[in-house]
């Protein structure tokens, strides 16, 4: 490859200049005069003329630094006295830039792209003394500077490259820009420094593209969505059954909890849940090794239930594949609460805290707190005696709860029985969700037949009627005790036998039955306040106008109690 002479420089004013000239025309005239020869010849000539040229100390050697090559925007000098061109391997060359203390960056070069630069050598002006630098003949992509170093990739070779050595430090010399590709210090050490970086590059770059591979495939193989299903399949495929919450045979079960079936690993969607029987509204919640089935409205009181677990799901040779309970009964305090809240007895309940104050339309929660009801205190209404307090007593069955469930059964259109049954319950349920108070009030009737026999009607904690009454005589008397209204009539016929044994067929009017045939009602007598009647409680009554027994009876109501206290007759 033929060199052509470069423009001239401006601005040089070393005091050298004269025989810088004289040294670039030799190296002109000798390129042409070996132009036609092999490229090792050249070498060969260039080495030898290097060995005459050099001033002092041995040329090449390991501790002499190879010469600079400029890193600026400009395509790097090539420096020294003579110009030397070698032809490199199938590898790309890469350019070397060393100072004494700082290694310019490796940049990457372009294939197939023609080494031109202009091969003139001066001798050094002056120690550190800066050189002109000649404007580029083509306008081409000048070097990045300060670009990270970039493994070489294989390309096709390259035209040689004009390598420059120089046992001393010379001033450098501007050559033609060339694209992306740089000259390299080829002294003696920078041949072997080229080596040794060239194999380090190589080996960095086989590193890269062998960690990327790893890299792919594993992202491949963790973004597979098929591997992914296989993975899920193979642990549910080996899921136990560990346990079932309610255990296996228990009873007295709150049959609105939860019921949580734990596995032996992390449950899936490919997990077949477990059915229950009897089926119930609700939702089943997968958390980790456990699947909760929450009811919509849980199982009532007394109710024997099934969790099936499938098959599918795995479990142990020894565990069950279904598990059972029974749910308890409902809890007459809780009555108690719930007949307060509607007014039906004259007790007022307070929870101990907020959270048993629970809403009335949470269904399942009304539902849960039958079988575990909230705390909470009970104060009587104040205005009633100790005849009707003293029969109070908190969760248990007793007269005031029997009249009240009485009361209740009749505004509900119910056979009233005094009993808090499936059907009560059911409807007690519906009654708080809806808030239906008891429209009566409360009445309590309260008879004494000691002295002068006297009733005295309460309601709503005051005293608003007393009247003289007669009681039963001997051998019929009225029995002293606390009993629920569970019959009325506005008028009807009684029929029976009198003392002497002659029959009787009366027309009664404003009756209130509470202890077998014993009734409230009104009779005509000429007095009052004594053993009279077959039985029942007489009020004064004259068939003109409203009177005592019709309010009496006004007040009363179904599951009113009405208590007789005094010596018999």
């Amino acid at each position: 490859m033929a060199l052509e002479e470069g423009p001239d420089r401006d601005g040089l004013e070393s005091e050298d200049s004269t025989n810088a000239t004289a040294a670039a025309e030799a190296v002109h005239a000798d390129e042409d005069d070996d132009v036609s020869e092999s490229a090792e010849a050249e070498a060969a000539d260039a080495g030898d003329a290097v060995d005459e040229a050099e001033p002092e100390g041995e040329a090449g050697s390991e501790d002499d630094e190879p010469a600079e090559i400029a890193g600026s925007d400009e395509s790097p000098a090539v420096t020294g006295p003579t110009a030397v061109t070698k032809a490199l391997p199938m590898i790309e060359p890469v350019a070397e830039a060393e100072s004494a203390d700082v290694d310019e960056p490796v940049v990457e070069a372009e294939p197939e792209a023609v080494v031109d630069p202009e091969a003139v050598a001066e001798p050094p002006a002056a120690e550190d003394e800066p050189v002109a630098e000649a404007e580029p003949a083509v306008e081409e992509e000048p070097a990045v500077e300060d670009e990270p170093a970039v493994a070489p990739e294989p390309v096709a070779l390259a035209e040689p490259v004009a390598l420059a050595e120089s046992a001393a430090v010379a001033e450098p010399v501007v050559a033609e820009p060339v694209t992306k590709v740089l000259p390299i210090a080829a002294a003696g050490g920078g041949r072997r420094r080229l080596s040794w970086k060239i194999a380090t590059a190589v080996g960095a770059a086989a590193a890269i593209l062998i960690a990327s591979v790893v890299v792919a495939a594993t992202s491949s193989t963790a973004a597979s969505p098929k591997a992914s299903h296989h993975k899920k399949a193979a642990k549910a495929a080996v899921l136990s059954l560990v346990s079932v919450t309610p255990a296996n045979g228990a009873g007295n079960v709150n049959g609105a909890a939860p019921i949580t079936v734990t596995y032996s690993g992390p449950v899936t969607r490919s997990t077949p849940l477990p059915t229950l029987s009897p089926n119930i509204p609700g939702s089943w919640q997968i958390s980790k090794d456990k699947a909760t089935f929450t009811p919509q409205v849980g199982f009532r009181q007394n109710t024997h239930v099934t969790v099936n677990v499938p098959a599918p799901a795995g479990t142990t040779t020894t565990a069950a594949t279904s598990y059972s309970f029974t749910t308890g009964h409902y809890s007459m305090l809780r009555m108690d609460q719930l007949l307060a809240q509607l007014g039906y007895i004259p007790v007022t309940w307070t929870p101990t805290d907020p959270s048993g104050d629970i809403s009335a339309t949470d269904a399942n929660a009304q539902l849960s707190a039958a079988y575990d009801p909230p705390a909470g205190t009970f104060t009587f209404d104040s205005g009633y005696p100790p005849a009707l307090t003293n029969q109070w007593s908190v969760g248990t069955s007793n007269e005031i709860t029997d009249g009240a469930i009485r009361t209740f059964e009749f505004d509900h259109d119910m056979n009233m029985d005094g009993v808090a049954g499936p059907h009560v319950w059911a409807r007690m349920f519906t009654a708080i969700a809806k808030n239906q108070q008891n429209q009566h009030g409360y009445t309590y009737v309260w008879v004494t037949q000691a002295g002068a026999e006297h009733l005295k009607l309460y309601h709503n904690g005051r005293v608003v009627i007393t009247s003289l009454v007669n009681t039963g005589i001997a051998g019929r008397s009225t029995a002293d005790g606390t009993f629920p209204v569970y019959l009325r009539y506005t008028v009807t016929q009684m029929q029976g036998t009198n003392p002497n044994g002659t029959p009787y067929n009366d027309t009664v009017y404003w009756v209130s039955y509470f202890n077998g045939g014993d009734a409230v009602h009104a009779f005509p007598r000429g007095s009052y306040g004594w053993y009279q009647s077959l039985g029942c409680v007489e009020l004064p009554y004259d068939g003109a106008g409203p009177g005592v027994a019709e309010n009496v009876w006004n007040l009363i109501t179904y599951g009113t109690l009405v208590t007789v206290v005094g010596p018999v007759a």
